[in-house]
């Protein structure tokens, strides 16, 4: 099992290094695409500052921001000022990533629902998506799920199957950049979709792989067990090695007036992984850190917590 986690480096961060400056709207709109893409430049060369120093830890996963190129839906990647400086740091990290078997990915925002009856959150899911493919291509990962763009299928609306159908047809009309990378992943309300449900409905019709969430698991549909729902998800990765996340819950150790959903600070329960070969993304509030913790008290190998 390789641990890694998502977004904010943040001993690096407290440095002023990263990989998410962002813009208020009304900054974006006073100063234009050029200032975004400044900050695009110094978000891309800090990637690679950022792999720099998991490397230096023995951390191979990690997930990139969807904040790397700030308003990215406003403007032409391909025609932005300064686009040949942000490809060469781009490419500078993804060569450095695949020299040192580092495994990136992106997790697109939950206002991505390929499910949605609704024509316009489709197209602009659409274009999100893109926008995450064309990023993964200029730093030069491979188009597969070795680096994964992973979604939620989004809302029910009522009706799962005609939701899942629809899912699966509009994903027909995303590029082999992003297609290529999709992923879906389990989901933490009783009303939405359950691992078995995504196999049933997503996996055996598309061959999107499934992501599975320990803490989603913990909160979603239960209609079968956590076994049985982690070698099931395992089972579709083909020869890609699996992505789970794992979370503690905030409410539960933290703080019992939290929301269910939310995340914890730190680990108090690792992750099971039942004796699979797994990557697994910690999506807990102190990130690296966190992680750096979770090694010291539980190993970065965990032996299966049941026969």
């Amino acid at each position: 099992m390789r641990l890694g986690y998502a977004c904010i480096n943040e001993t690096l961060t407290a440095q002023g290094v990263k990989a998410n400056r962002t813009a208020i709207k009304r900054t974006f709109k006073t100063k234009g695409v050029k200032h975004v893409a400044n900050l695009a430049l110094l978000s891309s060369i800090d990637l690679l500052k950022i792999l720099q120093w998991n490397e230096a830890h023995d951390i191979k996963v990690f997930r990139i921001s969807s904040g790397i190129f700030p308003w990215a839906s406003e403007y032409d990647i391909d025609t932005m000022p300064g686009i040949d400086a942000i490809s060469r740091a781009l490419r500078a990290a993804g060569d450095y990533a695949r020299e040192h078997n580092h495994r990136i990915s992106f997790h697109p925002g939950q206002f991505n629902c390929m499910a949605s009856p609704n024509d316009a959150v489709v197209e602009n899911s659409l274009k999100d998506l893109e926008i995450h493919g064309k990023i993964m291509d200029l730093i030069g990962m491979p188009q597969t799920r070795e680096a994964k763009i992973n979604i939620h299928i989004g809302g029910a609306y009522g009706d799962r199957a005609a939701a899942m159908d629809r899912f699966c047809r509009n994903i027909e009309r995303l590029s082999p950049s992003v297609l290529g990378r999709l992923t879906v992943e389990n989901d933490d309300k009783p009303s939405c979709y359950s691992t078995k449900m995504l196999y049933d409905g997503i996996f055996k019709r598309t061959g999107v792989p499934i992501v599975f969430d320990s803490h989603h698991f913990s909160l979603g549909p239960q209609d079968q067990s956590y076994d049985e729902a982690i070698h099931m998800a395992a089972s579709t990765w083909g020869t890609v090695r699996p992505t789970c996340h794992h979370s503690n819950s905030r409410k539960q150790y933290e703080d019992e007036k939290a929301n269910a959903v939310s995340h914890s600070e730190w680990y108090y329960e690792p992750f099971d992984d039942r004796g699979l070969d797994v990557d697994v993304v910690l999506e807990c509030k102190r990130k690296e850190n966190a992680l750096l913790k979770y090694r010291r008290d539980f190993g970065n190998e965990m032996i299966s917590l049941a026969a």
